[in-house]
């Protein structure tokens, strides 16, 4: 066996930092304070709902998807075996479309469409956003901002629009409470969990655009779901290959202290079932959400690794999953329904649609669907008791969130519509006060000049590595695939620490698609010089027109 690594956390990152270390020879070792390892990702169990011998029913923190953007994960996927012959990503399936659900007014379908030019990608997009009440003038200039941004090299939107708010970006402020509400507002909160108002558009804008681009262009999912609960379709599967990889896995047992000596880590303080124990190692990874790793992280750490100084000047928001199991089959739509006007930014995934096995072996033999749904605005008052997700009791979020999805989409009630048999909201949230929720696992958000704060996967610490979604990647959102990256990321550090001649993990990059290429190029040239977007300089519009095959520029934000 080469060195010794220790993991500290096993959901996504630190399961797939043993993934890539373990298959390069290291000794590995992952400790997680949980019970099951996975994470937010990992699926629970609604305990004590199975009857007559029946299997409990699934829950989660969260539906899982698998944007099309998402490489690093996918790769991941494949790597792992499932069954004789199969790997887990096999056990991915395709959804086809994405339901844009109002109150009281009329639905939107988006499905693929595929453009040939940057016009058509222009008509695309105003095509997208019909239907939505929003003027046409206003539709047509939140289209031509998406294509500032896609059509904008790599330097300006890490340097410039890390400084500018999504909100003020596409002049929000400026016009119609529509925009504002539809275009502004709903997409951001929906689709990234972030806030117009507060998060760059270096994170929002880039990342609407991946998740709109395989609805546009032909040969990528442009989203995928698993074929049954989390944890059968993929983390038992993996913990099973770590294992037969030599990974020593550690359940429940906390991160209590990291110690340091001699400008290195020289051990890991853990709290276990069985007392207090300090383990040591060659390396660290440390695979923790941001604020579990900032209330650990000691002044002589901070000493030796500024990078790791600012931590706590991150910012987190909620974004939490209720699941309603139901008497019968409801396939709202063949894929996510986005509550585009909700208060609590609602999201929700019709699951048995997408799953290889019934619901008749669990809970108590009545249940044929999931319906499971994000919270993602926690702070907004609801429509039932005027208070926000936060300060409402478990009773009181479920009956709100079951009256803001029956109020946007044709669910009818009981006697017409499906029973409700049974409930699990995540276990994440608890209730100290009966009315006043805490959040074990909440979820970072990019605002505004934040990654000035997020560290690299190598510290100045030489034998500690960072593996968590807060890390510098190219990914730059809270999700499972930047996660994946940052450990392939602090992989191919612990390579370079040890001396290792094998080979690096693939670290992979936003890809998009070519019809962008002679603009991006131009605006290199332009941004170096000191010059802002060749559609927003007055007097290019034939220049702009030639590029891309749109006539008029985008002006920029009044104001």
């Amino acid at each position: 066996m080469g060195d010794s690594v220790a993991i500290l956390g096993g959901g996504v990152a630190g399961l797939s930092a043993a993934h890539e270390l373990a298959e390069r020879g290291f000794e590995v070792r992952v400790y997680e304070r949980n019970s099951l390892f996975g994470g937010k990702a990992r699926s629970l169990l609604k305990a004590g709902s199975g009857t007559d011998g029946r299997r409990d029913l699934p829950g989660e923190h969260g539906f899982r998807f698998f944007p099309g953007f998402y490489r690093h994960v996918i790769d991941t996927m494949r790597r792992i075996p499932f069954g004789a012959s199969s790997n887990v990503f096999e056990n991915l399936t395709a959804a086809t479309r994405i339901l844009l659900a109002r109150d009281g007014r009329q639905d939107t379908f988006w499905v693929a469409r595929v453009p040939q030019t940057v016009a058509d990608f222009r008509v695309f997009l105003g095509e997208l956003f019909t239907n939505l009440d929003v003027p046409a003038e206003e539709t047509a200039y939140f289209a031509d901002r998406l294509l500032v941004i896609a059509t904008s090299c790599q330097k300006r939107r890490e340097e410039e629009y890390e400084k500018i708010a999504f909100w003020d970006f596409i002049g929000a402020a400026q016009r119609s409470v529509s925009y504002q509400k539809y275009l502004a507002e709903g997409l951001t909160r929906s689709l990234v969990a972030m806030r117009a108002q507060e998060s760059s558009t270096r994170t929002v804008g880039p990342i609407l655009l991946q998740l709109l681009y395989p609805l546009a262009f032909p040969g990528e999912s442009f989203d995928r779901l698993l074929t049954g609960p989390t944890n059968d379709a993929w983390i038992f599967p993996w913990i099973d290959y770590l294992r037969k990889l030599g990974v020593q896995l550690h359940a429940e047992a906390r991160i209590q202290q990291i110690l340091m000596s001699d400008g290195r880590i020289s051990g890991v303080e853990l709290a276990t079932a069985a007392g207090t124990e300090t383990i040591t190692a060659d390396h660290y990874v440390a695979a923790m959400p941001v604020e579990v790793m900032a209330s650990l992280v000691s002044d002589q750490m901070k000493s030796a690794a500024p990078s790791l100084a600012n931590l706590d000047q991150l910012k987190v928001e909620w974004m939490n999953g209720i699941q309603f199991y139901l008497d019968r089959e409801e396939a709202l739509c063949n894929g996510h329904v986005i509550y585009l006007d909700s208060p609590w930014a609602l999201t929700s995934i019709s699951q048995r649609q997408f799953w290889r096995q019934g619901l008749e072996d669990r809970g108590n033999g009545n249940c044929r669907d999931i319906l499971s749904v994000d919270v993602s605005d926690w702070n907004t008052p609801g429509i039932l008791y005027g208070k926000p997700a936060s300060q409402c009791t478990p009773e009181e979020i479920r009956t709100e969130v079951w009256q803001q999805i029956i109020k946007h989409v044709p669910i009818s009630v009981p006697p017409d519509g499906p029973q409700v048999i049974d409930w699990f909201l995540d276990p994440d949230i608890q209730f100290p006060n009966p009315s006043q929720a805490t959040n074990l696992e909440p979820l970072l958000i990019n605002v505004v000049n934040s990654f000035q704060y997020r560290p690299s996967a190598q510290t100045e610490i030489p034998n500690f590595f960072l593996a968590s979604d807060y890390v510098r990647t190219n990914t730059n959102l809270a999700t499972m695939e930047g996660a994946n990256e940052a450990a392939r990321r602090a992989t191919n550090a612990v390579l370079d620490a040890s001396h290792s001649s094998a080979p690096k993990a693939a670290v992979f990059q936003f890809e998009d698609p070519a019809i962008f290429r002679p603009a991006q190029d131009l605006d290199s040239v332009l941004y170096s010089a000191g010059h802002p977007h060749v559609a927003l300089t007055p007097g290019a519009e034939s220049i702009w027109a030639s590029l891309t095959g749109v006539p008029h520029h985008a002006q920029p934000p009044s104001g």
